[in-house]
Order: C-alpha cells, then sequence, then structure tokens
C-alpha cells in the first residue's frame, strides 16, 4: 500500500502544472443522455434484478451507507437569481421567445416548490422503499427476528428517507423485527464530515481548485446559450453564471417529478457542456484529486465506523445484523472515492478527461448508496461484497474478485483510510 500513497504523493506535487485538452481529443466524441446529464440530481437508477452468492457462502450482515431519495430542490436562491435575469430582460425589450419558455417553466418550478424546497418528495419516498423492499427480499434471514440499527443526519429530507427505508422493512418483516433510528448532529463527523472537518472546512473556503474549475468553465460553458435566452449582451462571467442557474433549474426538476422540455431551450451537445462542468465541479471539491486529496480523506472516520462494526459483529459483541446509515451526496462522494471504488476514484493532472473517468449520475444519483454485505463460508471463514447503487464491484484495485476476505478487505480499508 505504501507504493500507492507515494504515487499519490507525487500526483499532488505535479498538479500545478495542469494540462487542457478537449476530452473527445483522447476518447472520441460522446454524448450522455439527458438524463445523465441531471448528474447528482438524476432520479436512482433501480437495478433489473438482485445478485445471486455462490452457495458456499451465508450472508450474515449489511452494512449501508445511502444518500436521501430524490427531493425538491434545497433551496430558491438559484430559481430567483435565473427569473430575475430573465423578467429584467422581460422589462427591457430583450427577452427572446426560448427565454420566455425558460421564465415561464422557472416560475412554474418555483411555484410546485414552494414551501417545500429541500424536502424529501414521493418520488424520493418510493426510491427508498424500493431499496429496503430489494433489500428484504434478498437478504430476509437478516431482517426476521433480526436486529437493525438506522442512523441518520440532521437534515429533514435525511430523517425522511430513514423513515421511508425502516417503515417498509417493518411492514415487510411484519412486525418480526427490532428496529432502533436515531439522527442528530452527533452523526455529523460520519454523515456530515464537510460541515465538521476543519481540514475540509479551510479547503472548501480556499478553493485551490477554482482556477482550474473556472479555466475549464471557461472553454466548455455553452455561454451563448444565455445570450440567446436574454436576447442583450452579457459578459464572460455574466454568461457563466446565468449558464451555470439554467443548468441547475433544468437539471433539478426530475427529483420532483417534472418534466423539463430542454430541447426548446438548447441542445444535447449544450446540455452535455453545461452538465461537465457541473460533474468537474463536484469531482474537484468532493474527492480525491492531484489538487488535494482533503476532500476524501473527512470519510476516515466512516471507513472506520464500516470497519468496527463488521469487527464487533464477527467478535459476536454486537448482533445488530443491518446497519443503515442515511446522508448526502456530499456523504457518498468522499466514501466512494477514499475507498477506491471503480468509477470514483481518478487521478489526474489533464481535467478534460474527468468526465470520461468520473461521473456524479454514476456515484451519487440521488438514493445513492454503498453497502458491504458481510458472508460466512462453511468453513467458517468470512468475506465481503462491496456495492454501489446495489451493482456489485471490485473492492480491491488489481483484484477482479467480487467476494474479498474480510481480513483482506479490512487491511485495504484500513490503509486507504490511514486509520
Amino acid at each position: 500500500m505504501m507504493k500507492v500513497f507515494a504515487c499519490c504523493a507525487l500526483l499532488t506535487v505535479a498538479s500545478a502544472s495542469v494540462s487542457f485538452l478537449r476530452a473527445s481529443d483522447l476518447t472520441g466524441p460522446t454524448l450522455f443522455s439527458a438524463e445523465r446529464c441531471e448528474g447528482s440530481r438524476m432520479p436512482y437508477p433501480a437495478p433489473d434484478s438482485t445478485v445471486e452468492w455462490p452457495d458456499s457462502l451465508v450472508p450474515v450482515m449489511i452494512n449501508h451507507v445511502g444518500r436521501h431519495g430524490a427531493r425538491y430542490p434545497t433551496s430558491a436562491k438559484r430559481f430567483v437569481r435565473l427569473a430575475e435575469v430573465l423578467e429584467q430582460a422581460e422589462s427591457g425589450g430583450t427577452l427572446t421567445s426560448r427565454g420566455r419558455l425558460l421564465l415561464q417553466f422557472t416560475r412554474r418550478v418555483m411555484a410546485e416548490a414552494d414551501g417545500r424546497w429541500g424536502e424529501l418528495d414521493s418520488l424520493g419516498v418510493a426510491e427508498q422503499r424500493g431499496i429496503a423492499r430489494r433489500m428484504f427480499e434478498a437478504f430476509p434471514q437478516l431482517f426476521i427476528g433480526k436486529k437493525v440499527n438506522a442512523i441518520s443526519s440532521y437534515v429533514a429530507r435525511c430523517v425522511a428517507s430513514m423513515d421511508a427505508f425502516t417503515a417498509q422493512i417493518n411492514e415487510l418483516a411484519d412486525g418480526r423485527v427490532t428496529v432502533s433510528d436515531d439522527s442528530g448532529q452527533e452523526f455529523s463527523p460520519l454523515l456530515r464530515p464537510f460541515e465538521v472537518d476543519s481540514a475540509y472546512v479551510e479547503f472548501a473556503a480556499e478553493r485551490p481548485y477554482a482556477g482550474v474549475l473556472e479555466a475549464f468553465a471557461c472553454k466548455e460553458s455553452p455561454v451563448a446559450v444565455a445570450g440567446l435566452m436574454v436576447g442583450g449582451e452579457l459578459d464572460q462571467a455574466e454568461a457563466a453564471e446565468v449558464m451555470s442557474d439554467i443548468y441547475y433549474v433544468v437539471s433539478a426538476v426530475s427529483a420532483m417529478g417534472l418534466n423539463a422540455d430542454w430541447r426548446a431551450l438548447f441542445s444535447l451537445e449544450e446540455y452535455n457542456r453545461m452538465w461537465e462542468v457541473d460533474n468537474l465541479r463536484q469531482y474537484l471539491s468532493r474527492t480525491a484529486t492531484t489538487i488535494s486529496a482533503v476532500p476524501a480523506g473527512i470519510a476516515s472516520a466512516l471507513v472506520g465506523d464500516l470497519v468496527k462494526t463488521t469487527d464487533d459483529f464477527i467478535a459476536g459483541t454486537d448482533v445488530t445484523t443491518v446497519r443503515l446509515r442515511f446522508g448526502h451526496a456530499e456523504t457518498i462522494m468522499p466514501l466512494a472515492s477514499l475507498m477506491r471504488l471503480p468509477g470514483c476514484y481518478y487521478l489526474t493532472s489533464c481535467f478534460d478527461t474527468v468526465a470520461r473517468h468520473w461521473q456524479n449520475w454514476n456515484v451519487v444519483p440521488m438514493a445513492a448508496n454503498i453497502r458491504m454485505i458481510l458472508f460466512r463460508s462453511q468453513s467458517g471463514r468470512y468475506y465481503v461484497r462491496t456495492e454501489l447503487n446495489e451493482r456489485p464491484l471490485a473492492l480491491i484495485p488489481g483484484c477482479r474478485d467480487l467476494y474479498v476476505p474480510w481480513e483482506s478487505a479490512r487491511h485495504f480499508l484500513v490503509s486507504v483510510a490511514g486509520l
């Protein structure tokens, strides 16, 4: 493992020399679907089926870390700001027909979300209940007559997600399960470390990646679209801010059960470019990069909790068979990066390539989750299968096995988390 850390240190030093090439120059042109362009605001892509396991293994415990489900946009700020720009153009007589459509849509969303900003919606409830149902149906033996523990961030949409999940479990178990749940600021070191970790608070204030992100946005953001909306002249900074708000408004509405007719506003290629800017923003601010390892490092305590609870179960000092944790996208992204899950950890100094290797819609759609399922073999040895959004993946880089001996998985997790 020391060689891995040495490589990371070398790349961090090298990050002072940043190159910008178009991703299409390296990998060929790729356009993602409009659904995927919603990025971290995309509703949960539920799997078509559950995954079986070898007959020689018996599931004995689940550690689950989840994001809250689909919700109304977290605040009215971006909507109000965009509406004001469009209304100013309207009063000045420069608002175009395309801009008028956007203004009407923005007002509609604001009316729909009024009084419910940030709340879990019916789609989010359904997402959590669906994940709970599939977990129960796949592993009923871990619920019937067993103990389930759930904790949540103090934020209401996370508490509501936990409630929806555990309610579904209680219904399916017909009362034959003991569920304990709790929420509050005491769980912030695990579920909201971005708020309490001093190194990250300093990182977020200093934004050492700002120059990279601004240069990328200047090059990639389709700022001409803003001009086609307001019909007047905007400088580069104003146009970039308008485009950021347009992207947020359009990409946020599927999660609240509305459809955005984006085709009347911009092309799929322009939607991809807007997504790519937002994708890079989350990558730079929430994962380990050649600029800083701090964003991923904040998940160290959560990795430690996953290790400890598994150790305690194996040792017989805790008989809880299912542990559930409900947090945020900002909980999942650092954790997935620190665990170096495939598609969630990528180091480069050519940031134009990020969108081809790290996609926020793959890592943190609404209700995103990481879970570690512990199995016991007939010989008494323990193995773990790691999943991202209910899809198994290899935990240890270079090892293709989905079922990893717990002692090997433990060593890897302790090493990458610096525990």
